[in-house]
């Protein structure tokens, strides 16, 4: 498994190593060891998984403080863009975010700590999409920024994408204020 840090810290892509023959393939699509020695020491607590047409776009998602959740993102069937923006007042990199195409054949993943917004694009029809969550779902501690805003300036690839109501009605980036 190789750990790939991205241009902002403590973001990170994981390209497993896969074993594949006649049968199928096998890879270790976490190991808390090999992550620990990367500096991620997360419990994940609770996993989730969607199904999503070509089109939809989810997000960006995150719990605030105490709630907040750290994320392993990856896709078992199908292709999404995968976005993660920084929310971390502190960081130099607060604002900005990083994308990565994650994809079924190639079996990559993102890992997201607690201080970022989520989403994801999604670019083929019957995309399941999982992840793995160090903190459990609160309502009320959940907040989104809007998936479009200006301000992030990310490039999604969609025009018209299929939009949840809470998604079309999130906060513009600069009406948000960070807890982070």
């Amino acid at each position: 498994m190789k750990i790939v840090p991205t241009n902002i810290k403590d973001l990170f892509v994981i390209q497993p190593t896969v074993f594949e023959d006649a049968r199928g393939y096998f890879y270790e699509s976490y190991n808390k060891e090999v992550f620990k020695s990367h500096g991620i020491a997360d419990e994940f607590v609770q996993d989730n998984q969607s199904l999503s047409q070509k089109g939809v776009l989810r997000g960006l998602h995150f719990q605030n403080p105490p709630f907040a959740q750290s994320k392993l993102v990856r896709v078992i069937i199908g292709s999404v863009l995968d976005v993660a923006v920084d929310l971390r007042k502190a960081s130099p990199t607060y604002g900005q975010h990083f994308a990565e195409v994650l994809t079924a054949k190639d079996k990559n993943m993102l890992y997201v700590p607690v201080g970022f917004a989520h989403g994801f694009a999604v670019l083929e029809d019957h995309t399941i999409f999982s992840y793995k969550c160090s903190g459990l779902y609160n309502k009320e501690s959940e907040e989104s920024i809007l998936w479009n805003d200006k301000d992030l300036n990310i490039n999604w690839g969609i025009e018209n994408p299929v939009l949840s109501e809470k998604d079309k009605s999130s906060k513009k980036f600069i009406d948000f204020v960070s807890k982070f």
